[in-house]
């Protein structure tokens, strides 16, 4: 039967991602949707995600058989360029954006030609097309569900990508510095908060006031030795060190002894050779 009593309703169930409240298929829709004069060249999407305890950037393009990452950079590697803490604040989420667009440039050979903006000084920054050179590689900005609010730290990882060499439609009107009813940018407040400075003031004034909050908010700044005047060298030096080395390193898998707590399975042989000893065992018993 075809035209059973599900075939006459008129509601249609959601995609289990809508269901779920991970996917917002009205942007999505729009933003890998490409001409059909294109002849499947790629659309990429520059995604940021934040987690609580991690910053996810990745290069992606949406094809038949789902999505395809070429890059990807998380805030998890930051330990191996200095940052040992707060891995999730602007500043080291403006060194993950860094890190992606450094990554994936220097994956398709372009990181020569494009260097990106080396003078960190908060000012917009849009990157040029070389003479003689492949066009700057181009995404578009994936946020996903989060709030496109002025100061949130998902547009660090536009900046830092902007920064790193990537080619991606933006403004100032979300970055820090920006006042909304003066319409006008302070390129200032922005580089105080890609170097960190901000987390630093707000360190040194509460040490001075308020001694043991200090060291119960800021515990892993105290526990690795990390004193607030550092911070913005620790950040220069991050960006240094990016651009130096962005390639990813595989970590080296640890030997794991798998445990057996049962007995292992016998073959046919032993089965059979183990009742004749149990069967052997029990006539002796009776002669004794």
């Amino acid at each position: 039967m075809i035209k059973n009593k599900a075939y006459f309703k008129r509601f249609q169930v959601k995609y289990r991602r809508r269901r779920e409240g991970k996917t917002d298929y009205y942007a999505r829709k729009r933003l890998i949707t490409q001409d059909k004069n294109k002849y499947g060249s790629p659309k990429y999407r520059f995604v940021v995600r934040t987690t609580n305890s991690d910053i996810i950037t990745q290069i992606v393009a949406a094809k038949l058989d789902g999505d395809h990452i070429l890059a990807a950079a998380y805030a998890h590697e930051l330990p191996k360029y200095g940052v040992k803490t707060g891995l999730t604040n602007y500043a080291s989420t403006y060194a993950v954006g860094l890190l992606c667009a450094r990554r994936l440039l220097q994956k398709l050979k372009l990181d020569t030609h494009y260097a990106g903006n080396k003078t960190i000084d908060g000012q917009v920054f849009n990157v040029e097309e070389v003479a003689d050179a492949p066009r700057p590689f181009t995404a578009n900005l994936d946020i996903g569900l989060h709030r496109t609010t002025t100061g949130a730290k998902i547009f660090a990882a536009l900046k830092g990508a902007v920064d790193g060499g990537l080619l991606i439609p933006h403004s100032e009107k979300r970055f820090p510095g920006y006042d909304a009813e003066a319409k006008k940018f302070d390129p200032e407040v922005l580089k105080k908060r890609i170097f960190g400075e901000h987390i630093a003031e707000y360190q040194k004034t509460l040490k001075a006031d308020e001694p043991e909050e200090y060291k119960t908010l800021f515990s892993q700044y105290v526990k690795h030795g990390v004193e607030p005047a550092q911070i913005p060298e620790i950040y220069k030096k991050a960006h240094a060190a990016i651009r130096a080395d962005p390639s990813f390193t595989k970590k080296v898998k640890k030997e794991i002894k798998k445990k057996h707590w049962g007995q292992k399975r016998r073959n046919i042989k032993q089965r059979k050779d183990r009742i004749k000893q149990i069967l052997a065992a029990a006539q002796a018993s009776k002669s004794s």
